[in-house]
């Protein structure tokens, strides 16, 4: 009868653990970063890195959190324009927007304004005092409803805030919504 017993321990020990590691792996899995690899596309354009904190499952809420390196930004910025297109049927929340500096929580910049011009399919975020300093910026747009299952281009132009006074293209991320 003892022989059983400590039999049953440790069968139920390593099924306990081969649970709780498949479930992990099945978590990192399903979030969503980086570019990935892309095959299609602009040859012309960077790919910048983001991460979709909620998976980038069709019709949900999720958590956009586009990065710009610090080599993109050698001028600073006052103002980040990001189009996205035509058929991009998601919601942005652009009360729910920040502009992050070195993907670091407490260290929000203060916005003067976000504009979300759905017929021009742009997000425009001006920056209350102008990013002199070239920092990695992290945009983060909470509360957004992802769109039907596809692959989405979002283009990044920012407003340099020395020596330029045009727009500048930095580069694009690729987001790819799944069902």
């Amino acid at each position: 009868m003892f022989a059983n017993k400590s039999f049953f321990k440790p069968l139920f020990a390593s099924l306990a653990l081969a649970t709780c590691t498949l479930g992990g792996m099945h978590t990192m899995a399903v979030a969503q970063g980086g570019s990935g690899l892309v095959i299609f596309g602009n040859r012309d354009v960077d790919i910048l890195s983001h991460y979709l904190d909620f998976g980038g499952i069709a019709d949900n809420r999720d958590r956009y959190r586009l990065r710009i390196p610090k080599k993109k930004l050698v001028n600073g910025a006052t103002q980040f324009v990001i189009s996205y297109p035509d058929y991009f049927d998601g919601k942005f929340d652009t009360d729910k927007i920040e502009v992050r500096l070195n993907g670091d929580k407490d260290k929000s910049l203060p916005l003067k304004n976000v504009i979300w011009d759905e017929e021009n399919l742009f997000v425009q975020i001006d920056l209350a005092e102008p990013l002199k300093d070239p920092r990695k910026v992290e945009l983060v747009f909470s509360n957004v409803r992802n769109p039907e299952v596809g692959t989405y281009y979002f283009y990044a132009q920012v407003v340099p805030a020395i020596n330029t006074p045009g727009a500048q293209r930095v580069g694009s991320w690729v987001l790819s919504i799944n069902p």
